[in-house]
């Protein structure tokens, strides 16, 4: 009665003593207490605060590379340095420029708001100052990756009127015209001014390949009117074109697109090329009819058949 059986434990070590011996499920493994006392969730915090830091410069290295490529081939922000597209733009505004669609073939079209580059002699390059010092690094840096204009590059922003094959005139104070057909430009030219001033110009024939471009604040602006002695007579090389202006995106509260005035979409606009390239076909067109009956009199003498005229 008082041994105690082969193998028996009581009850008093008997939960402990299960608790160490029973096996681990299959699939898990077992935790371990952290060092201290330490909470297991700070550790994870700690974790990926470390996993972020070695990440974090990658990240802005890819950053940086996607916004070259955008600045190289998509868009590029350019600032408006003068008063010569008012109202349309202010000075301080800041315009997002399609650098895209150039890539595909694409010339620019008239009533178009366009960034080109200097063609020679347009700018005062004596005026254009590098900053310097840390702020000059700074404008680098945004330049360089399409944020802010670089201070040596020597771009200008005007809208063109007249493309390669046109003929742009104005007459003194009247309005400015296009193969002969006037446009209606008081949507967008500066409250108060006159199309082309109180002198005039033209007619100028825009050779193929060049632009005419002119300020919306033609009061003040020194656009192609007034170029007219450098070569090219005022008008600029479309290899020299940046892109379109085509949004307004800074300051917030004058954002807005760009869009081309409906007098450029009127009909007659673009009447004189038309007319060359129809009074080019005529006879381009009868050849191939007096082409086509000549093999199809052949063809009938061949096979002894008739043809009816």
């Amino acid at each position: 009665m008082g041994d105690v059986a082969v193998g028996a434990r009581s009850d008093a070590d008997g939960p402990e003593r299960r608790a160490e011996d029973e096996p681990v499920e299959r699939g898990e493994e077992p935790t371990a207490e952290p060092d201290g006392g330490e909470d297991t969730e700070d550790v994870a915090k700690r974790k990926q605060q470390r996993s972020f830091l070695k990440e974090l410069p990658l990240l802005i290295g890819i950053a940086l590379i996607l916004a070259l490529l955008i600045k190289t081939f998509l868009v590029q922000a350019f600032s408006i340095p003068s008063d010569s597209m008012q109202n349309t733009l202010q000075r301080g505004d800041r315009v997002l420029v399609d650098k895209l669609t150039p890539w595909f073939g694409a010339e620019p079209e008239r009533g178009e708001v366009v960034v080109f580059h200097d063609p020679g002699g347009w700018l005062d390059e004596s005026a254009q100052s590098d900053p310097g010092g840390i702020a000059g690094a700074f404008q680098g840096f945004m330049s360089f990756i399409g944020l802010m204009p670089s201070a040596e590059e020597q771009d200008l922003i005007k809208r063109v009127i007249a493309v390669g094959g046109d003929t742009v005139a104005c007459e003194k104070n009247g309005p400015v015209t296009v193969n002969g057909k006037a446009l209606e430009e008081e949507s967008y030219i500066y409250p108060g001014g006159t199309p082309c001033g109180s002198e005039g110009f033209g007619p100028v024939e825009v050779p193929e390949g060049r632009i005419w471009v002119m300020g919306d604040n033609r009061q003040n602006s020194l656009d192609s009117r007034f170029h007219q002695q450098l070569p090219g007579h005022g008008t600029v090389p479309v290899d020299e074109v940046v892109g379109r202006a085509i949004v307004k995106a800074w300051p917030i509260d004058r954002w807005g697109t760009l869009p081309v005035p409906d007098t450029f979409a009127e009909k007659g606009l673009a009447a004189a090329p038309a007319a060359m390239g129809l009074a080019g076909a005529v006879p381009l067109v009868l050849w191939r009819r007096r082409l086509r009956a000549s093999d199809a009199g052949r063809t009938a003498r061949a096979t002894g058949s008739r043809i009816e005229d």
